[in-house]
C-alpha cells in the first residue's frame, strides 16, 4: 500500500470515527499533497509526499517554539496534536549510530578531503536518509567530519 492510499484511508477512518483533529489534519496533508501535484502536474511518489510531511512537521515545530513563547499554551497544544499525527506517517527514525554509520560511510565513497566537499556527501546522503533523520543534525556531524579530516 502505498503512502497517498494510506493516507486516504486513515481520513476515511478518522471520518468514521468522528475524529475532528485527526480529520482536520489529514486533510491540511491532503489539500498539501493535492496542491504540488497540480502545481507542477506530477503524480507524487512516497519520496515526494514524506518531503511534504517533513515540511508541515518543522512548520508544526517552530509554531510551537512560537507560541509557548508567546504564552499560548492553547495553541501549541493543537499543535503538538497535529504533529504527533503528522509523525505517524514518517519512516522510523535512525539512531545516532546509524547516522554516523552513514557519515562515515558517505564520505569515505565520495572521496571528501575536507569542508569543500560537504556538497557531495550531503548528495549521497540525503536521498539515504531523507525522513528517517534530521538533515540539519546530519549537517552539522558532516561538518565536524570533514573538519577533522
Amino acid at each position: 500500500m502505498s503512502l497517498k492510499e494510506q493516507i486516504t484511508d486513515d481520513m476515511k477512518a478518522a471520518m468514521r470515527a468522528k475524529e475532528t483533529v485527526k480529520l482536520g489534519t489529514i486533510r491540511l496533508l491532503t489539500a498539501a499533497m493535492k496542491q504540488k501535484e497540480v502545481d507542477e502536474r506530477i503524480e507524487l511518489t512516497d519520496t515526494m509526499i514524506l518531503a511534504i510531511i517533513e515540511k508541515m512537521i518543522k512548520q508544526r515545530k517552530d509554531s510551537i517554539t512560537q507560541f509557548e513563547a508567546g504564552g499560548r499554551q492553547d495553541l501549541a497544544d493543537i499543535e503538538k496534536t497535529e504533529l504527533a499525527i503528522l509523525t505517524t506517517y514518517m519512516p522510523a527514525a535512525l539512531s545516532d549510530q546509524q547516522v554516523q554509520a552513514e557519515v562515515d560511510a558517505a564520505i569515505v565513497a565520495s572521496g571528501a578531503a575536507g569542508a569543500q566537499d560537504m556538497g557531495k556527501v550531503m548528495a549521497i546522503l540525503k536521498p539515504k536518509l531523507a525522513g528517517r533523520a534530521d538533515m540539519t543534525a546530519v549537517s552539522a556531524l558532516v561538518k565536524a567530519a570533514l573538519t577533522k579530516a
